[in-house]
């Protein structure tokens, strides 16, 4: 038992808009809480076995497994689950039906029972990462300190989330109705947060302000706003004015200087100030919007952070430089 392990383990939940990276983040928060000697399992819910390309492994079988070593000695391991073992589980555990069980799988009877009722399916997905957070060793510890879960995108995690509303029309007793009742005293407690992962863009934005804004309406916890893939500023609006009001010659002679050819008109250097202006106004433009963006997340007032662009993608060594990064920006521990 690492000697970081407490008697509390935090559930962070990574959510996001398509495309806006939240597998990768929640691959980073993993390493970053795991820093220290603690325990961390990383959990994927949607099928897509996005954390084993990350970690450069193999597909996730339906077992915990370890899957990284974090700087200073703590682990992460990594759990994709999947909604017809975890059926089979929930019967085993509540109806001890075990090798009738596996013979309903057979049947088709289990795929049958998560299509017809999708409620059944988030309760059991959920279920399965409130489990191992609710879990304990024979000495009262518990057996992870934290558990994240890559969560589906933000149009749909406060429907994923708040499990309770969605089984309300399968049962209003017994143990279906039991367990997601046990899922939500964990979805709504102060040791879980939603964390929402976002670009500095339209329409990520406004689905994250959605986001919020029906998390809050469902009671439950939000964490913080990460905005991923910032990239750096090179000119601001002021200094593309300087450069268009009358600094063309300016530029020119610079470009000159450098080696690109006359200064005069007609010249390469010359021609080639208009295309550089083009872009530098469209690079502005580009820092205007973006900070707008930065002013409608900063008005929801929850912690945001901002993590730089990592160039063309994210190897593994990448990986563990951006978790240092969120490490460092102490992103989920307030």
């Amino acid at each position: 038992m690492s000697p970081q392990q407490s008697t509390a383990t935090r559930l962070h939940v990574v959510t996001g808009k398509g495309g806006t990276g939240k597998t990768t983040v929640a691959a980073a928060l993993a390493l970053a809480l795991a820093a220290e000697g603690r325990r961390v399992l990383l959990v994927e819910v949607e099928g897509r076995q996005g954390i084993a390309q990350l970690f450069e492994a193999e597909a996730l079988p339906y077992e915990e497994r370890k899957i990284a070593v974090s700087p200073g000695g703590g682990e992460v391991y990594a759990l994709a689950i999947d909604p017809e073992q975890a059926l089979l589980d929930y019967l085993d555990m509540f109806y001890k039906l075990g090798r009738a069980g596996r013979a309903l799988k057979k049947l088709g009877a289990i795929d049958f029972a998560t299509t017809v009722a999708p409620g059944l399916r988030d309760v059991l997905l959920t279920g399965k990462a409130c489990e191992a957070v609710r879990r304990k060793d024979k000495a009262g510890w518990r057996t992870y300190d934290a558990v994240v879960m890559d969560a589906p995108p933000t149009g749909r995690i406060t429907r994923f989330l708040n499990v309770n509303d969605e089984v309300a029309g399968l049962a209003r007793i017994g143990p279906i109705y039991n367990q997601a009742q046990a899922v939500m005293r964990v979805m709504k407690s102060q040791e879980t947060a939603v964390h929402l992962v976002t670009l500095l863009e339209e329409m990520p934005v406004q689905e994250t302000v959605d986001g919020v804004a029906e998390l809050r309406a469902a009671g439950l916890p939000v964490g913080g706003v990460v905005i991923n893939m910032v990239r750096p500023v090179v000119l601001d609006s002021d200094a593309v004015g300087a450069v268009a009001n009358g600094r063309r010659t300016a530029v020119a002679k610079a470009l000159s200087q450098a080696g690109l050819g006359g200064a005069r008109r007609g010249g390469l250097a010359e021609r080639l100030v208009d295309p550089l202006l083009a872009q530098a106004y469209e690079h502005a433009e580009r820092v205007a919007l973006e900070r707008r963006e930065r002013e409608e997340l900063s008005a929801l007032g929850l912690p945001t952070y901002e993590l730089e662009l990592q160039g063309d993608g994210i190897d593994l060594g990448g990986l563990y430089r951006l978790a240092e990064i969120v490490r460092k920006q102490g992103v989920g521990i307030a």
